[in-house]
This record gives structure tokens, sequence and C-alpha cells, in this order.
């Protein structure tokens, strides 16, 4: 598989993100790196966007890890490096930390480059599998499986935040459910008693489960989309009512930039990211 395939984008005017709105500016993934002290090679460059570039990289024996290279580029001349760190720490320190469940890629070492250690840098084991497909008709225990998983992340105070994505949950080779990408979930403070954001947030990932699940599984969960969309809590209209206007206007900067095509979707950029180059058609107009 060559690392620089890029997928055929909807309309062929658009152009590659400028080097301001890539995570490693100009620079593209490394062609080769060590996890582990282990040389590994780029196989194929899943996504590059303005917060990490992720690929997926080949060991010894066909071994695979998925690596990810958290922001480096400045912006608008604000360095930016002290980020990249600060989230790699992050979501290492959160994968490190539950490890032990079903469902969580395991950490797959450090990663250096030319003998230094890349601090803004994460890999993890690579699962074999596919993003969920829009009405994917999964088998009977993923989605209890799936709620087991949060329940327990909940329980040690680690909100997902970002399950709204169907692309961040993978079905993988066995049909179970597994999650991916933990950039922006948050760790509650052990000192800190569990209060009303707690549970907000976590009302939300349940919310967003229970979204999934009904399309999925309508004949499992009990309720159709149209009634869960009556339980839809307070807090995640109010967001919506924010986030739409500002998820527009960006679409519209990046039409402007000729960086994506038509109504701004994320499908017409020139290298959309991997799930949604593995989606079918259907699935992307519904992402």
């Amino acid at each position: 598989m060559s690392s620089s395939r890029v997928n055929s984008p909807a309309d062929s005017r658009v152009k590659p993100r400028p080097s301001w709105l890539k995570a490693l500016g100009s620079q593209s993934l490394p062609e080769s790196l060590a996890i582990g002290g282990v040389a590994h090679r780029l196989r194929e460059t899943f996504k590059h966007d303005s917060w990490a570039a992720t690929g997926l990289y080949e060991g010894p024996f066909g071994a695979l890890a998925v690596v990810k290279l958290h922001r480096q580029s400045p912006a608008f001349g604000v360095p930016m490096r002290w980020l990249g760190r600060r989230m790699a720490r992050h979501e290492i320190g959160l994968l490190k930390g539950l490890a032990d469940l079903k469902g969580i890629p395991a950490l797959a070492g450090p990663v250096s480059l030319g003998g230094a250690t890349l601090r803004h840098a994460v890999a993890r084991d690579y699962i074999e599998g596919h993003p969920l497909g829009n009405r994917e008709a999964v088998n009977e225990a993923f989605f209890p499986r799936l709620s087991a998983l949060l329940d327990a992340m909940h329980q040690r105070k680690v909100v997902y935040v970002d399950l709204h994505k169907r692309e961040n949950i993978l079905v993988n080779d066995k049909g179970d459910p597994c999650l991916i990408d933990f950039q922006i979930s948050v760790v509650w403070p052990r000192w800190l008693p569990a209060g009303p954001l707690f549970t907000i947030l976590s009302r939300s990932d349940q919310y967003h489960l229970m979204k999934h699940w009904a399309r999925c599984r309508p004949d499992q969960c009990g309720f159709d989309e149209a009634e869960l969309r009556g339980r839809m809590p307070w807090w995640i209209r109010a967001h919506r009512l924010i986030a739409a206007p500002v998820r527009e206007l960006r679409r519209r900067l990046l039409v402007k930039l000729k960086v994506r095509a038509g109504k701004g979707r994320v499908e017409t950029e020139l290298f959309a990211e991997h799930a949604l180059r593995q989606a079918n058609p259907d699935d992307r107009r519904a992402a």
C-alpha cells in the first residue's frame, strides 16, 4: 500500500491544505521511524489535519502500529510545539489508564526519529477492522459491549467526549467495538468530586451511544431516532446552537481557500481522512 496515495475529491479544483492548516506545516509524516526502539516504515497516511498527522507504520514481520504526531507547526506566528507535547502526554496517560479494558488500543511504545524521542508522538497497536457504518447491522453484543466499555471509563472518571463521530467507533475483525482517537477525551481529576459538569459530559457520551444504537439496531434498543431526538439533553441543544454556525463558517472558509468544494464537507478535501476513505458514499453523506 503506497503512503502517497490520495483519494479522488468530489471537485478536481480543490487544492491541498496550506501548511498553516496542517499540524506538521510543510512537512509530511516521516518515511521511517522507531517505535519502542524497533524500525518501522510508513505504509499509509491516514490523515493530516490542523491538530495531528496520523499514519500506519509497518515493522518487522508485518507488525503494524498507528502513529499520531501532534501539532508542531506555529499558528499565526504563535509557537505550538508545547501544545503538541501536552496533547501527546494527555493521550498516552489516558491509554495507560484504560489499558486493561477490552476495546481500548494498546500503546506500542515510545516513538523516536534519528535517535531522538518525539515527545509529540503517540503510537498504538493497529486494530484490524472498519469504522462503524451508517445504520450498520452489527451483531447482538456490539452495543451492550460498547455501553459496558463507556460505563467502565466513567467509573474511572474518564469521559470520551467525541462519541458523536461514528468514525471513532471501530468494528474489529471479530465484530467487537473499539474506541480510537482519545485526543479530546477528559480525565477528571482524582481529587475533584464528580459534580454537575462530569454528569453532563458522561450523559453526553450516553446520548451519542444511544443515537448510534437507535440507527444501527433499533430492534434492540427499544426506540427510534425520532423518540431519541425528543430526549436530547438541553446542553446538547445549546451546544448545537453555537457549534452549527461555527462549523458552517469554517466550511465556508475552507471552500474560499479552495481546500474543500461544494458545501465544504470534509469528504471533498483532496486527502480526506482514512475513515471517510473507507466509508461508502451513503455513510459519507450521513457523517
